[in-house]
C-alpha cells in the first residue's frame, strides 16, 4: 500500500491593528510562540486584489479607543475592518474590546459591533487604575495572570458568548465563536495561554474553511 503524504500546515498569517497602543507587545508574544506578525495600518493591508482576506486573524491591541477610532473613520477603513472581524477570527484587548463590542457605555461611541457584549469605558475613573491579578479561568494550567489598566467592564453578554474569566463576578475573557475579548492585557503578562488560545481558535477555524471547500 502506498501512504499519502500527511497534509502539510502552513503557519497562519496574523495581522495586528498597528494605529495605536500596545501593538509591539503582542507581535513579542506571539514571536516566543513562533508566528510571525503583519502590522496593519492602513486598509489596503487586510485584503488580497480579488477581495479575499490577507490575514487569517486579526488582534485589535491596548491603547486608547477614540484614538484609534479618528485613524478607523478615513478612507473607509472602519467599514473595512466590520467587514473582516465578522468573517474572520479577531482578538480585541482593552480598547480592541471595546471595539469589538455590540454595545459601548459612558460614554457611548461607534463601534466595529462584532460581539455581543455591552461593555463600559473608563470603568474604573479616568484616574490611571493599573493592577495585576492572578486568577482562576476555563483555561487550562491553572490560575493566570492578567494585567489591568484603566480597564474597561463588561457589563453584560450576549446567550452565544462564553464568559472564560471573571473579576470581582465581571467577564474579562470571553469568547463568541471566532471573536475573542479580553478587559486587560494578556500580552503584558508573562504567560501565553491566551494567545495560544486565540491560536488554537485561527487554526479551527481555518481547519473548518478547508473542509467546506474540500470537493
Amino acid at each position: 500500500m502506498t501512504r499519502q503524504p500527511a497534509p502539510k500546515h502552513h503557519a497562519p498569517t496574523l495581522g495586528i491593528l498597528a494605529l495605536q497602543g500596545a501593538y509591539e507587545a503582542h507581535a513579542k508574544t506571539l514571536a516566543t510562540l513562533g508566528i510571525a506578525t503583519r502590522l496593519i495600518r492602513t486598509p489596503d493591508q487586510l485584503f488580497t486584489p480579488d477581495g479575499h482576506s490577507s490575514i487569517d486573524g486579526l488582534i485589535i491591541p491596548g491603547g486608547e479607543s477614540t484614538t484609534m477610532l479618528k485613524f478607523l473613520e478615513r478612507n473607509g477603513f472602519l467599514d473595512s475592518l466590520t467587514t473582516l472581524v465578522r468573517t474572520i477570527p479577531t482578538f480585541g484587548t482593552c480598547a480592541g474590546a471595546i471595539l469589538l463590542a455590540n454595545d459601548v457605555q459612558n460614554p457611548a461611541q461607534i463601534s466595529l459591533a462584532a460581539l455581543d457584549i455591552t461593555i463600559e469605558r473608563n470603568a474604573y475613573g479616568r484616574q490611571l487604575d493599573s493592577t495585576i491579578l492572578t486568577a482562576p479561568t476555563k483555561l487550562p494550567g491553572g490560575p493566570l495572570e492578567m494585567v489591568f489598566i484603566r480597564a474597561p467592564r463588561i457589563t453584560g453578554t450576549g446567550p452565544q458568548v462564553e464568559i472564560l474569566a471573571t473579576r470581582d463576578d465581571f467577564p474579562v475573557l470571553v469568547r463568541q465563536g471566532h471573536l475573542l475579548a479580553a478587559t486587560f492585557h494578556p500580552e503584558l503578562g508573562h504567560d501565553p495561554r491566551v494567545h495560544q488560545l486565540f491560536l488554537d481558535i485561527v487554526s479551527s477555524t481555518s481547519s473548518k474553511a478547508i473542509l467546506a471547500s474540500a470537493p
